[in-house]
């Protein structure tokens, strides 16, 4: 059984039998991810393919301003002096795994008529959202106070206002996919549509078709998501993987451009599929090659060279486990793989394998701080990132900082974020039953 020695740049050494850590150190520093503009697209790309992109741009910028101009003419005529601002919340607050009876009753009608009353103008939602409170009234805003504000320093520029966030309104994330928002809602007005005869679920379907055109319209012309749209800036504008929006996307996508959903016109069946089409050779493009191998995802990935980039101050460009299992759990569950997309979950689930972290544990208390330790059968872990040159761990603070030995950053990092993850456990026991129905026959 391997152990955790193979796996990090901790740099462990036998001492008297005795596992000693040397000093560790700082190993690089987390660079800013380029927002999309109309500037970077020149710069960037041959003058054959700016066109769409620099479309794209202006249609994202009118389409900002549109929904603005809708919620300050909504908020004047309500006469209200100061900003209403819906309290926080969750996506859970949309159940998934009720009979499917049961969205048809009047508790699950209430909570549609929550979803409906928070969609924006551009058809998504915003996050953080709980649909079990009262629905929004004329003049309330669209969001929610950001659950983790920023603090002086953060790479995300555009949240700034931190301290204003619960006294104004913060377009930065009016619509998002973050967090699983608007994929959520549209999977649950979703089972709402299906359990209801066609007259009654008239206003749920007109619902959900806007947002299905959120997702068509906030599609770059690559085939990814930003995870923000319209555009908010900065990371936001890159392809994010992370909170797995690409493949919730798909997910989204994919029984409409199927025409399984008999309500949805055929022109955008048709548009739903090709999107789909582009959004999977998207995953596939962007499958990170490694000394000449191909291994696993950013959470993050520039908007136009697909190179991985950074989000927040201790989210650097790596190999993100957490966000490449679910990826490849998508792919798996294509019913009619093609050669590229089998090679794919080969060459990723083969990085999981070497990835694995035995004979450690990941654990402690809040007050003294969680420490990676030894412990004798523990495991199989994976970090959240790896190195992109050494395949090793690495870990961030809030300073920027990089790291090889997660004992060494803040206690707030350690304590504020998810370092490690059992997410390839689940990609083998999937893979095992792929292998037998798809995979070997591709072999």
């Amino acid at each position: 059984m391997k152990t955790f020695i193979t796996k990090m740049r901790i740099a462990l050494v036998l001492l008297a039998g005795v596992c000693v850590p040397m000093q560790a150190k700082v190993i690089g520093q987390n660079p800013p991810a380029n927002p999309l503009t109309a500037e970077y697209v020149r710069a960037t790309l041959p003058k054959s393919e700016q066109a769409a992109w620099l479309q794209y741009i202006d249609r994202s910028t009118k389409q900002q301003a549109a929904d603005r101009a809708a919620w300050a003419a909504e908020f004047k005529a309500s006469g209200r002096a100061t900003v209403l601002i819906p309290p926080q919340g969750g996506g859970r607050s949309m159940p998934m795994d009720r009979d499917p009876a049961w969205y048809g009753t009047a508790d699950a009608l209430k909570i549609a008529d929550v979803v409906l009353s928070f969609q924006t103008p551009n058809g998504g939602w915003s996050k953080n959202l709980s649909m079990t409170q009262a629905a929004r009234v004329p003049g309330e805003f669209y969001a929610a106070p950001n659950l983790t504000p920023a603090l002086p320093g953060d790479t995300d520029a555009d949240r700034a206002r931190a301290n204003e966030r619960a006294h104004s309104a913060d377009w930065g994330w009016v619509a998002t996919l973050d967090n699983d928002a608007t994929n959520t809602e549209l999977h649950y007005l979703r089972l709402v549509i299906a359990a209801l005869p066609a007259e009654e679920s008239a206003p749920y379907r007109k619902s959900y078709l806007r947002g299905i055109d959120y997702l068509l319209g906030s599609q770059y012309p690559n085939g990814g998501w930003p995870q923000v749209w319209p555009l908010a800036g900065g990371y936001h504008d890159a392809i994010t993987f992370n909170d797995d929006a690409i493949t919730e996307t798909l997910e989204s996508l994919q029984p409409v451009g199927e025409g399984t959903l008999k309500f949805v016109p055929l022109a955008t069946q048709k548009l739903a599929a090709a999107a789909f089409a582009r959004g999977l050779k998207l995953i596939l493009k962007s499958q990170l090659v490694i000394h000449g191998k191909k291994t696993v995802w950013c959470q993050q990935h520039d908007e136009l060279t697909l190179a991985p980039v950074g989000a927040r101050n201790y989210e650097m460009p790596s190999l993100a486990s957490g966000e490449s299992a679910t990826a490849l759990e998508f792919l798996m569950t294509l019913k009619k793989p093609s050669p590229t997309v089998v090679e794919a979950i080969n060459s990723g689930v083969a990085w999981f394998k070497q990835a694995a972290i035995y004979g450690y544990a990941w654990g402690g208390t809040r007050d003294e701080g969680r420490r990676l330790t030894k412990s004798e059968g523990a495991g199989p872990l994976w970090s959240r990132y790896y190195s992109l040159t050494t395949d090793t761990p690495i870990f961030g603070d809030r300073d920027k900082t990089i790291h090889d030995d997660v004992n060494e950053i803040s206690l707030e990092r350690r304590n504020g974020y998810s370092w490690f993850n059992t997410g390839g456990v689940e990609v083998a026991s999937q893979y095992e039953a792929w292998q037998k129905t798809i995979g070997s026959v591709h072999k």
